[in-house]
Protein backbone atom coordinates (compact mmCIF):
# COMPACT_ATOMS: atom_id res chain seq x y z
CA UNK A 1 0.00 0.00 0.00
CA UNK A 2 1.41 3.42 -0.98
CA UNK A 3 1.74 6.36 1.38
CA UNK A 4 -1.23 8.08 -0.24
CA UNK A 5 -3.55 5.09 0.02
CA UNK A 6 -2.41 4.49 3.59
CA UNK A 7 -3.35 8.07 4.49
CA UNK A 8 -6.70 7.62 2.78
CA UNK A 9 -7.41 4.35 4.56
CA UNK A 10 -6.63 5.46 8.12
CA UNK A 11 -8.30 8.28 10.09
CA UNK A 12 -6.27 11.48 10.29
CA UNK A 13 -6.73 15.19 10.76
CA UNK A 14 -9.06 16.90 8.25
CA UNK A 15 -6.14 18.76 6.67
CA UNK A 16 -4.19 15.50 6.29
CA UNK A 17 -7.12 13.80 4.61
CA UNK A 18 -7.62 16.71 2.23
CA UNK A 19 -3.94 16.92 1.26
CA UNK A 20 -3.87 13.14 0.78
CA UNK A 21 -6.70 13.42 -1.74
CA UNK A 22 -4.85 16.25 -3.48
CA UNK A 23 -1.75 14.05 -3.75
CA UNK A 24 -3.89 11.30 -5.23
CA UNK A 25 -4.47 13.48 -8.30
CA UNK A 26 -0.72 13.72 -8.84
CA UNK A 27 -0.13 9.97 -8.54
CA UNK A 28 0.43 9.88 -12.30
CA UNK A 29 2.39 13.08 -13.00
CA UNK A 30 2.84 12.14 -16.66
CA UNK A 31 -0.74 13.07 -17.57
CA UNK A 32 -0.95 16.16 -15.34
CA UNK A 33 2.55 17.62 -15.49
CA UNK A 34 4.47 15.91 -18.28
CA UNK A 35 2.39 15.37 -21.41
CA UNK A 36 0.76 18.85 -21.48
CA UNK A 37 4.13 20.60 -21.66
CA UNK A 38 5.36 18.24 -24.37
CA UNK A 39 2.28 18.87 -26.51
CA UNK A 40 2.57 22.60 -25.89
CA UNK A 41 6.23 22.43 -26.93
CA UNK A 42 5.29 20.68 -30.18
CA UNK A 43 2.63 23.33 -30.87
CA UNK A 44 5.19 26.07 -30.15
CA UNK A 45 7.78 24.61 -32.52
CA UNK A 46 5.14 24.10 -35.23
CA UNK A 47 3.79 27.65 -34.92
CA UNK A 48 7.27 29.16 -34.82
CA UNK A 49 8.26 27.22 -37.93
CA UNK A 50 5.17 28.38 -39.81
CA UNK A 51 5.72 32.00 -38.89
CA UNK A 52 9.44 31.77 -39.70
CA UNK A 53 8.52 30.61 -43.20
CA UNK A 54 6.08 33.51 -43.55
CA UNK A 55 8.57 35.94 -42.03
CA UNK A 56 11.26 34.84 -44.48
CA UNK A 57 9.01 34.89 -47.54
CA UNK A 58 7.45 38.33 -47.28
CA UNK A 59 9.03 41.72 -47.88
CA UNK A 60 10.54 43.34 -44.73
CA UNK A 61 8.24 46.34 -45.18
CA UNK A 62 5.18 44.09 -44.93
CA UNK A 63 6.29 41.97 -41.98
CA UNK A 64 4.79 44.13 -39.26
CA UNK A 65 1.34 44.00 -40.82
CA UNK A 66 1.53 40.30 -41.53
CA UNK A 67 2.52 39.45 -37.96
CA UNK A 68 0.06 41.82 -36.31
CA UNK A 69 -2.64 39.18 -36.49
CA UNK A 70 -0.64 36.87 -34.23
CA UNK A 71 -1.58 39.14 -31.31
CA UNK A 72 -4.87 37.25 -31.32
CA UNK A 73 -3.22 33.85 -31.56
CA UNK A 74 -5.07 30.98 -29.93
CA UNK A 75 -2.26 28.45 -30.29
CA UNK A 76 -1.71 28.19 -26.54
CA UNK A 77 -5.43 27.76 -25.81
CA UNK A 78 -5.01 23.99 -26.02
CA UNK A 79 -3.60 23.87 -22.49
CA UNK A 80 -6.85 25.18 -20.99
CA UNK A 81 -8.97 22.57 -22.74
CA UNK A 82 -6.48 19.94 -21.67
CA UNK A 83 -6.86 21.00 -18.02
CA UNK A 84 -10.61 20.58 -18.34
CA UNK A 85 -10.02 17.04 -19.59
CA UNK A 86 -7.58 16.44 -16.72
CA UNK A 87 -10.26 17.47 -14.22
CA UNK A 88 -12.84 15.21 -15.86
CA UNK A 89 -10.50 12.23 -15.77
CA UNK A 90 -9.27 12.99 -12.25
CA UNK A 91 -12.74 13.05 -10.71
CA UNK A 92 -14.21 10.15 -12.67
CA UNK A 93 -11.24 7.86 -11.94
CA UNK A 94 -10.27 8.72 -8.37
CA UNK A 95 -13.69 9.35 -6.83
CA UNK A 96 -14.71 5.66 -6.59
CA UNK A 97 -11.19 4.76 -5.44
CA UNK A 98 -11.17 7.37 -2.66
CA UNK A 99 -14.63 6.41 -1.43
CA UNK A 100 -13.50 2.81 -1.33
CA UNK A 101 -10.90 3.85 1.26
CA UNK A 102 -13.48 5.61 3.41
CA UNK A 103 -12.87 9.21 2.32
CA UNK A 104 -15.88 11.44 2.81
CA UNK A 105 -17.31 13.26 -0.19
CA UNK A 106 -16.58 16.59 1.47
CA UNK A 107 -12.89 15.78 2.07
CA UNK A 108 -12.63 14.35 -1.42
CA UNK A 109 -13.96 17.46 -3.11
CA UNK A 110 -11.90 19.83 -0.96
CA UNK A 111 -8.78 17.81 -1.76
CA UNK A 112 -9.63 17.83 -5.44
CA UNK A 113 -10.21 21.59 -5.34
CA UNK A 114 -6.81 22.02 -3.70
CA UNK A 115 -5.20 19.94 -6.45
CA UNK A 116 -6.90 22.08 -9.10
CA UNK A 117 -5.65 25.31 -7.51
CA UNK A 118 -2.12 23.88 -7.39
CA UNK A 119 -2.35 22.93 -11.08
CA UNK A 120 -3.61 26.43 -11.91
CA UNK A 121 -0.65 27.95 -10.06
CA UNK A 122 1.89 25.66 -11.77
CA UNK A 123 0.62 26.27 -15.29
CA UNK A 124 0.09 29.99 -14.74
CA UNK A 125 3.67 30.32 -13.54
CA UNK A 126 5.01 28.30 -16.46
CA UNK A 127 3.09 30.18 -19.14
CA UNK A 128 3.93 33.53 -17.54
CA UNK A 129 7.64 32.76 -17.68
CA UNK A 130 7.38 31.66 -21.31
CA UNK A 131 5.37 34.74 -22.26
CA UNK A 132 7.94 36.94 -20.51
CA UNK A 133 10.67 35.28 -22.57
CA UNK A 134 8.60 35.91 -25.69
CA UNK A 135 8.31 39.59 -24.84
CA UNK A 136 11.99 40.00 -23.98
CA UNK A 137 13.09 38.36 -27.24
CA UNK A 138 10.82 40.57 -29.31
CA UNK A 139 8.49 37.74 -30.25
CA UNK A 140 11.28 35.18 -30.68
CA UNK A 141 13.16 37.62 -32.89
CA UNK A 142 10.31 37.94 -35.40
CA UNK A 143 7.60 39.90 -33.60
CA UNK A 144 5.44 36.79 -33.28
CA UNK A 145 2.85 36.47 -30.49
CA UNK A 146 2.17 32.92 -29.29
CA UNK A 147 2.02 33.01 -25.48
CA UNK A 148 1.12 36.66 -24.87
CA UNK A 149 -2.01 37.41 -26.95
CA UNK A 150 -3.86 40.64 -26.27
CA UNK A 151 -6.77 38.92 -24.50
CA UNK A 152 -4.39 37.84 -21.70
CA UNK A 153 -3.62 41.42 -20.77
CA UNK A 154 -0.88 43.91 -21.48
CA UNK A 155 1.44 43.41 -18.51
CA UNK A 156 2.78 40.52 -16.47
CA UNK A 157 0.44 41.17 -13.52
CA UNK A 158 -2.65 41.18 -15.74
CA UNK A 159 -1.44 38.08 -17.57
CA UNK A 160 -0.95 36.19 -14.31
CA UNK A 161 -4.46 37.02 -13.10
CA UNK A 162 -6.20 36.27 -16.40
CA UNK A 163 -4.39 32.97 -16.92
CA UNK A 164 -4.94 31.87 -13.33
CA UNK A 165 -8.69 32.48 -13.35
CA UNK A 166 -8.95 30.88 -16.81
CA UNK A 167 -7.28 27.72 -15.51
CA UNK A 168 -9.58 27.72 -12.48
CA UNK A 169 -12.64 27.99 -14.69
CA UNK A 170 -11.71 25.11 -16.99
CA UNK A 171 -10.62 22.88 -14.11
CA UNK A 172 -13.78 23.41 -12.07
CA UNK A 173 -16.01 23.28 -15.13
CA UNK A 174 -14.37 19.95 -15.92
CA UNK A 175 -15.02 18.77 -12.36
CA UNK A 176 -18.72 19.61 -12.78
CA UNK A 177 -18.86 17.56 -15.99
CA UNK A 178 -17.14 14.69 -14.20
CA UNK A 179 -19.63 14.89 -11.34
CA UNK A 180 -22.47 14.60 -13.85
CA UNK A 181 -20.71 11.55 -15.34
CA UNK A 182 -20.21 9.90 -11.96
CA UNK A 183 -23.87 10.31 -11.07
CA UNK A 184 -25.67 9.81 -14.40
CA UNK A 185 -22.99 8.44 -16.77
CA UNK A 186 -23.19 9.13 -20.52
CA UNK A 187 -26.88 10.02 -20.48
CA UNK A 188 -26.30 12.73 -17.91
CA UNK A 189 -23.31 14.19 -19.75
CA UNK A 190 -25.26 14.23 -23.02
CA UNK A 191 -28.15 16.07 -21.38
CA UNK A 192 -25.69 18.43 -19.67
CA UNK A 193 -24.18 19.54 -22.99
CA UNK A 194 -27.62 19.82 -24.56
CA UNK A 195 -28.67 22.19 -21.76
CA UNK A 196 -25.45 24.22 -22.02
CA UNK A 197 -25.80 24.45 -25.82
CA UNK A 198 -29.45 25.48 -25.49
CA UNK A 199 -28.53 28.23 -23.03
CA UNK A 200 -25.80 29.55 -25.33
CA UNK A 201 -28.07 29.48 -28.38
CA UNK A 202 -30.80 31.17 -26.35
CA UNK A 203 -28.46 33.97 -25.27
CA UNK A 204 -27.20 34.45 -28.84
CA UNK A 205 -30.77 34.55 -30.13
CA UNK A 206 -31.79 37.03 -27.43
CA UNK A 207 -28.90 39.36 -28.29
CA UNK A 208 -29.64 39.03 -32.00
CA UNK A 209 -33.40 39.61 -31.92
CA UNK A 210 -33.11 42.52 -29.48
CA UNK A 211 -30.23 44.12 -31.37
CA UNK A 212 -28.07 44.03 -28.29
CA UNK A 213 -24.76 42.98 -29.80
CA UNK A 214 -23.41 46.55 -29.87
CA UNK A 215 -24.34 46.98 -26.21
CA UNK A 216 -22.71 43.63 -25.35
CA UNK A 217 -19.56 44.64 -27.20
CA UNK A 218 -19.48 48.03 -25.48
CA UNK A 219 -19.95 46.37 -22.10
CA UNK A 220 -17.07 43.98 -22.73
CA UNK A 221 -14.86 46.88 -23.78
CA UNK A 222 -15.79 48.77 -20.62
CA UNK A 223 -14.97 45.76 -18.45
CA UNK A 224 -11.64 45.19 -20.15
CA UNK A 225 -9.57 42.04 -19.94
CA UNK A 226 -9.38 42.11 -16.14
CA UNK A 227 -13.10 42.74 -15.73
CA UNK A 228 -14.12 39.87 -17.99
CA UNK A 229 -11.65 37.57 -16.25
CA UNK A 230 -12.98 38.59 -12.84
CA UNK A 231 -16.56 37.86 -13.87
CA UNK A 232 -15.49 34.36 -14.97
CA UNK A 233 -14.95 33.62 -11.28
CA UNK A 234 -18.74 33.60 -10.91
CA UNK A 235 -18.99 30.76 -13.43
CA UNK A 236 -16.11 29.01 -11.69
CA UNK A 237 -17.90 29.25 -8.34
CA UNK A 238 -21.13 27.94 -9.86
CA UNK A 239 -19.23 25.02 -11.40
CA UNK A 240 -17.55 24.27 -8.08
CA UNK A 241 -20.79 24.32 -6.11
CA UNK A 242 -22.55 22.22 -8.75
CA UNK A 243 -19.74 19.66 -8.77
CA UNK A 244 -19.75 19.33 -4.99
CA UNK A 245 -23.54 19.11 -4.80
CA UNK A 246 -23.68 16.36 -7.40
CA UNK A 247 -20.85 14.35 -5.84
CA UNK A 248 -22.54 14.48 -2.43
CA UNK A 249 -25.39 12.42 -3.89
CA UNK A 250 -23.35 10.26 -6.26
CA UNK A 251 -22.78 6.59 -5.53
CA UNK A 252 -20.40 5.06 -8.07
CA UNK A 253 -20.98 1.36 -8.67
CA UNK A 254 -17.44 0.33 -7.82
CA UNK A 255 -17.25 2.36 -4.60
CA UNK A 256 -17.29 0.48 -1.36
Amino acid sequence: MTTTTTALAHPASPLKRITSVAKLHFANPWTTLGLPWIILGVIFVGMLTIWWLIYSAIDPADRAGALEGTQFSGSSFFIYIYMMVVAIQAISITFPFALGYGVTRRDYYLGSALAFVVLAVIYTAGLTLISAAETMTGGWGMGVTIFAPVYFGAGIAERIFVQFVAFLFFLFFGSAIAAVWVRWKATGVTMFFIVVAALLVGLIALATFTGSWSAVGARLVDLGVLGVAAWSLVLTAISGVAGFTLLRRATPRNAA
